[in-house]
């Protein structure tokens, strides 16, 4: 995301004054919430909305965004520790074209 993105997505909060409910519990809550209206855009088969997805899918990146803030995380940071951990849990030479778990490999 932009920092214009960012800054847009804090600056709404902000206006609103909704931080003193945006609880590290209650941002991860409306994150799982928010996933679950995205999967619904998908519950009967392969025909979607694509407008209804963007929109779901755009409420789950503004409340990651929201409890990143709230937790002073950085996303680029926490992403490459996770990607660095994926990488050597699924090396290429084990993993490529397996959808097996770790363990399995």
């Amino acid at each position: 995301m932009t920092h214009t993105t960012i800054d847009r997505i804090r600056r709404f909060t902000e206006d609103r004054d909704w931080d003193q409910f945006h609880s590290p519990a209650n941002l991860a809550k409306s994150i799982v919430i928010e996933a679950a209206e995205l999967l619904e855009c998908f519950q009967w088969g392969d025909d979607f909305d694509l407008q209804h997805v963007k929109e779901e899918l755009a409420d789950v990146m503004v409340y990651c965004q929201d409890l990143l803030d709230r937790l002073g995380l950085d996303a680029d940071e926490i992403i490459n520790m996770k990607m660095d951990q994926n990488e050597a849990k699924y090396p290429v030479e084990k993993a490529r074209g397996s959808a097996a778990k770790y363990d399995q490999l």
